[in-house]
């Protein structure tokens, strides 16, 4: 199996370091394996799924009016 590191894999997803080291050390990537200091991932491991929003809630809509008008 081969394995890709921290970076390899953030230029792969398109998506920062951290987010990469927040997502090994909570093991939301199946098969990641720590070797002393560093993280080794599956190169086929999958992207997990965004849980930041959950619900749709705060996902902002446009409105008609913005209040901008002072009429």
């Amino acid at each position: 199996m081969e394995y890709l590191s921290i970076s390899q894999m953030a230029e792969k997803w398109l998506v920062s370091r951290r987010l990469i080291q927040v997502l090994c050390s909570e093991n939301k990537i199946e098969g990641v394996v720590r070797i002393r200091f560093a993280w080794a991932i599956p190169s086929d491991a999958e992207k997990p799924a965004d849980a930041r929003i959950k619900s749709g809630k705060y996902i902002k809509k446009p409105s008609e009016d913005c209040g901008n008008d002072k009429s």
